[in-house]
């Protein structure tokens, strides 16, 4: 099976945000907002300063590599092993992506961001022998939205996990999603082999989903089970953040965090300076931005109410304020709890900290402090000897917001890479396209217009272009004449002409009807034709999970996408079938 590239820019396309194609192309009122372009050469400066930086290389190559040990015995390749060795030495970096634990790796760019990591550490091995770069795949798994990951779409159908206890379906899962057990995925994985069907690649795949989802694991050990089962033999290496070890490197900066709140103050007054250069921020920062987990769930931590942080209460305490909780008998059970005693509280419970209890917490069990979106690239970049992120549109706009935090902590702001975009067009779509007279191009207009276009093709539409132009020159020559005499009849002569103008057009809109019921056999073909590569009026990578191509060429399917991406062209790629 092979495939024709075309790439058309994202400008062209009409679907990608301002910010990206601002960035992609330098746009000089982004270049305060990193440290370097995306290209090639920026990564001699960036080794320079991760070398400098002090990684806990030996925890990070030994945690690891017991992670792999635990949960894939003998299942990680040679490329892995050798990457997770490579990681004890200085000149050892990382290209790293990250995502959501998304059901059986849910929208297509999942892959497109893996694909991305392991062509760019291959690239930059060639083009600085003297290091060594290894992909790695982030797990989002402390994230707690399972509403955003509990669904993939497979052939226009939806198939959704819904966890269950004895007692029935929970409604509500509020703690990090990688450790929700799997064994209720039971029902969904067979409704996902039953759309499958039985062919000898639909076997293999079944197999590799029925290993990676057994009913022991926790969706971070499937989802690592699976994105290694897939992608191990290109030495992608999983990392698992939910780590005490790791939460332990950063606990200065969850201090600063709780104390101080110094990323609330520099990503608002980066977001001032992104308005003024007519950017809307991506995200918004939090005054903490950290979540609390415990058997409650994963919950944010916020301030009581006009408490400085920062005061010991102790002083309070000896002037006579009771630190015990005060409950008004009677009127309201819920506990009032002095704020300058206890001054954090975790929303939706009934717990709150002292200053000093919430500071023992971050030192006896830092596994309990979860990132926000504006912190987690901290962590991220605080783990990792990372020379490049690869991300999304949306992730680039925020990686933009946080320059001033990584300056702060005085930790190496990564390359920023946008992962490579697809439009993959299998037959028989090819040959309706090449029948309907559509090139690659063609199909990035907007429906009715693309509609409009092939009709005329056809055999043309009546328009009265020439003729609007006649009127307007007409009626301008009457104008002048009727001001002449009355000036106060000029408004109802251009009211006179925009009349005939409005008539004009409505005679085309009549023809353009009778034209495509003429037509009509192509002009469905046109729709179905959209609808199919443009789900929802979205890309196909944004809606369709990679299982329909995987079961056409099985694991040829990533090496096609290997062969046809390159991490520094940006624009996107699209993929015919010859």
């Amino acid at each position: 099976m092979s495939f024709k590239k075309t790439n058309i820019s994202y400008s062209d396309t009409g679907l990608f945000s301002k910010v990206l194609i601002d960035y992609v192309s330098g746009a000089s009122s982004l270049k305060p907002f990193y440290d370097y372009t995306p290209a090639v050469s920026s990564f001699a400066d960036v080794v320079k300063k991760l070398e400098s930086y002090n990684y806990d290389r030996k925890l990070l190559s030994s945690t690891l590599k017991e992670y792999y040990n635990r949960n894939a015995p003998g299942l990680a390749s040679d490329a892995i092993l050798k990457n997770i060795e490579l990681l004890n030495e200085k000149n050892c970096f990382t290209v790293t992506t990250g995502h959501q634990l998304c059901l059986f790796t849910g929208p297509l760019y999942f892959v497109f961001k893996i694909i991305t990591t392991i062509n760019l550490a291959e690239k930059l091995n060639k083009e600085y022998p003297s290091n060594h770069f290894v992909p790695v795949y982030w797990m989002a798994s402390e994230d707690h939205d399972f509403a955003e990951i509990n669904h993939t779409n497979l052939f226009n159908k939806k198939l959704e996990w819904l966890p269950q206890t004895p007692e029935g379906v929970l409604k509500e899962v509020g703690g990090p999603v990688g450790k929700i057990p799997v064994g209720s995925l039971k029902s969904t994985l067979n409704d996902l082999f039953i759309i499958l069907g039985e062919s000898d690649l639909n076997k293999e795949l079944k197999q590799i989903i029925s290993d990676s989802y057994s009913e022991e694991k926790t969706l971070a050990e499937a989802t690592f089970s699976f994105v290694n089962a897939l992608f191990g033999r290109f030495g992608l290496i999983v990392i698992e953040p939910d780590n005490t070890g790791f939460k332990k490197i950063v606990a200065p900066i969850i201090e600063d965090e709780l104390l101080n709140g110094n990323s609330f103050k520099l990503v608002n007054e980066t977001n001032k300076k992104l308005a003024e250069v007519g950017i809307e921020p991506q995200v918004h920062a939090r005054e903490i931005n950290l979540f609390f987990v415990d058997e409650n769930g994963r919950n944010r931590i916020e301030h009581n109410v006009g408490v400085d942080p920062r005061v010991d209460p102790t002083p309070l305490v000896k002037q006579g304020v009771n630190p015990t909780p005060l409950v008004k008998q009677g009127v309201n059970p819920t506990p009032l709890v002095d704020p300058r005693v206890s001054p954090y509280k975790i929303v939706g419970t009934d717990n709150v900290f002292s200053r000093d209890e919430i500071l023992n917490e971050v030192k006896s069990s830092p596994e309990k402090f979860s990132p926000n979106v504006i912190l987690r690239p901290v962590y991220q970049q605080a783990i990792l000897p990372n020379a490049a992120y690869i991300g999304g549109p949306a992730e680039i706009a925020y990686w933009l917001q946080l320059k001033s935090v990584f300056e702060y902590y005085k930790i190496p702001f990564p390359v920023l890479m946008p992962r490579n975009s697809g439009l993959i067009i299998n037959n028989p779509i090819p040959k309706k396209m090449e029948k309907l007279g559509l090139e690659v191009k063609d199909i990035f207009m907007d429906t009715e217009s693309l509609i409009k276009e092939l009709l005329k093709r056809v055999d043309g539409i009546p328009e009265f272009e020439n003729e609007s132009t006649q009127l307007k020159e007409l009626y301008s020559s009457m104008a002048k004449k009727v001001k002449e005499v009355d000036p106060t009849l000029v408004a109802f002569t251009e009211a006179e002409l925009q009349k005939q103008l409005n008539a004009l057009k409505t005679l085309e809109t009549k023809l353009m009807r009778v034209k495509k019921q003429k037509e009509e056999t192509a002009v469905t073909q046109i729709r179905k034709l959209k609808e199919t590569l443009f789900p929802g009026g979205s890309l196909q990578e944004r809606t369709e999970n990679f299982i329909p191509f995987y079961i056409q060429q099985g694991p040829a399917f990533f090496d096609m996408l290997k062969e046809n991406f390159d991490p520094f062209g940006f624009s996107l790629n699209v993929l015919m079938e010859e």
